[in-house]
């Protein structure tokens, strides 16, 4: 309660700033401003029964009432939220209440960042984080469906704020930022965790070690976890060294655990293992082995796995919603819905993905650089799809990007390739949006590339593209005809996708000391 107090702070002393004066040449009334959105009804209804009733001097200042709104409608519906808890009827009921109740948190938390006056952000920042704050709100529906509990509860939740952040969004539209870079890094990444990653022996700068044996702080990673945010000062990079081991945890690395490093003995010797599904009574959002919001997350050298199999449906190994994460020389293991990069900006640096349905998926923008992606066997009549990508707004600045990477069979799929289809990508959402770029295409891949999500959904607004791709099934001689798809031929388009401009890469990525290439 305390975490929610000082949000609601911020958003009160920000109210002062919005000053209620016209000026000369601003339109009379906030109708015009509103006609600009594309949900101009609910924009005008909620400002005009919000906080202030005047029109905006221009584009900024709409900016802010329009998230002030957005603000005190969220608060509302989090409140409404938690008194619907007790109505659950059920344990299905109840897991997805849970998250959303979560995922309400997290959103109001993004709409903070982009009013908090402290906060030397750009517009991309906002875009990012308003970008998350309505997959946030998506993520929360999705939970009552995917469990067939929808009927009840979903109607008693229903609210207008999904559609004031997606107003919010199309007045903030901006293009991703040309930055410097520095050492061959995006300058997100700090020049100490640039060194750090760079090192041959991170973990000798560990502040907390975890081993099985013994010869650790702790036996766990969960109580290493729990002790770093009981007792840590200040929030620098923590590193967290993790030695060899089955680790059978579900952990949540939260909000307020900000630039944790966990540091692994190498992806073959340090694993994170759980086995929690929907075929289990989870959630896809709950079923995370492992779990991530806090910002500035970096793991090196460790494998993240969901052993729930097959049968057990969507089973998240990782699920990553941490702004500015890092996951370089990584495993994750699972079969449907492996790595869920569920929101934020997020860069994965020679790391191994094995799976075999929608096994990367999410609404993060997010950049996989000289990964290996291995489809498996899957169940008898189902396909292999690489990348299930949920963009739902077409001014969110999210999606999945594949970079000088390989699409590969799986040691157990390579003896029965014939039996089953490996396609690239399918829609999940109406605006989908992937690209491959300078990538090896094994002889898995289908030679229409892509797969419907269901009958014509999302053709013409989905946005899938290839780029100078090699290996036998990089021809796009016979690929789908969409709308939405394109055989990229010119550089600057391709060029929007890397690393540089997708993520902004140049002003964090060096500060995390995880190599990575800037441009094409």
């Amino acid at each position: 309660m305390a975490s929610t107090f000082t949000l609601f702070v911020i958003f009160i002393s920000f109210s002062s700033f919005l000053s209620p004066a016209i000026s000369d040449h601003a339109p009379e009334n906030i109708n015009w401003w509103c006609s600009k959105t594309p949900y101009p009804d609910a924009c005008n209804y909620f400002l005009s029964h919000g906080s202030h009733h005047f029109a905006p001097k221009g584009r900024s200042e709409f900016r802010k009432m329009a998230v002030q709104v957005t603000m005190e409608r969220a608060l509302r519906a989090q409140s409404h939220t938690m008194w619907l808890g007790p109505k659950c009827r059920n344990n299905k009921e109840k897991a997805a209440w849970s998250d959303c109740l979560a995922l309400y948190e997290n959103t109001i938390l993004q709409l903070n960042h982009t009013m908090d006056l402290y906060n030397n952000c750009t517009d991309f920042d906002v875009q990012t984080w308003l970008s998350t704050a309505l997959t946030n709100l998506e993520t929360c529906r999705a939970g009552f469906v995917e469990l067939g509990v929808s009927e009840f509860m979903l109607p008693l939740m229903s609210n207008n704020v999904s559609k004031l952040i997606s107003n919010t969004l199309s007045i903030n539209k901006v293009q991703p930022e040309q930055q410097n870079y520095k050492d061959g890094f995006p300058t997100w990444v700090s020049a100490g965790d640039r060194k750090l990653l760079q090192s041959s022996s991170p973990a000798s700068r560990a502040n907390l070690v975890v081993a099985q044996d013994g010869s650790g702080n702790f036996r766990t990673i969960k109580a290493a976890l729990d002790a770093v945010a009981k007792q840590r000062s200040g929030s620098g990079r923590f590193i967290i060294y993790v030695k060899k081991g089955v680790y059978r945890e579900n952990l949540l690395i939260g909000n307020n655990l900000k630039n944790i490093m966990l540091v692994g003995d190498g992806l073959r010797n340090t694993i994170i293992t759980g086995s929690k599904s929907v075929g289990g009574g989870s959630t896809t959002f709950n079923s995370a082995t492992v779990a991530v919001t806090g910002e500035g997350f970096v793991a090196q050298g460790i494998t993240f796995r969901n052993t729930a199999g097959p049968q057990n449906h969507q089973a998240v190994a990782l699920r990553s919603g941490s702004d500015l994460s890092v996951f370089y020389r990584c495993g994750f293991e699972g079969y449907q819905d492996t790595l869920y990069v569920h929101s934020q900006r997020q860069f994965y640096k020679e790391c191994y993905i094995y799976g075999t349905v929608d096994f990367i998926f999410g609404n993060a923008a997010v950049v996989l650089q000289n990964c290996m992606i291995y489809a498996r066997r899957p169940m008898d009549k189902q396909k292999n799809v690489v990348t299930a990508q949920g963009r739902t707004d077409p001014n969110q600045n999210t999606g999945i990007s594949i970079h000088n990477s390989r699409v590969m069979a799986a040691s157990d799929l390579r003896p029965v390739l014939s039996s089953f289809k490996t396609f690239l990508g399918r829609p999940w959402k109406q605006y989908s949006r992937t690209v491959y770029l300078h990538t090896y295409l094994d002889t898995l891949v289908d030679p229409a590339g892509w797969l419907e999500w269901d009958g014509n959904f999302a053709l013409n607004t989905l946005y899938y593209g290839e780029y100078r791709n090699s290996g036998p099934a990089s021809s796009t001689a016979m690929r789908v005809k969409w709308r939405g798809y394109r055989v990229i031929t010119n550089p600057t388009e391709a060029s929007r996708f890397t690393v540089g401009n997708f993520l902004s890469g140049r002003s964090w990525l060096p500060a995390t000391g995880v190599p990575f290439t800037s441009g094409l």
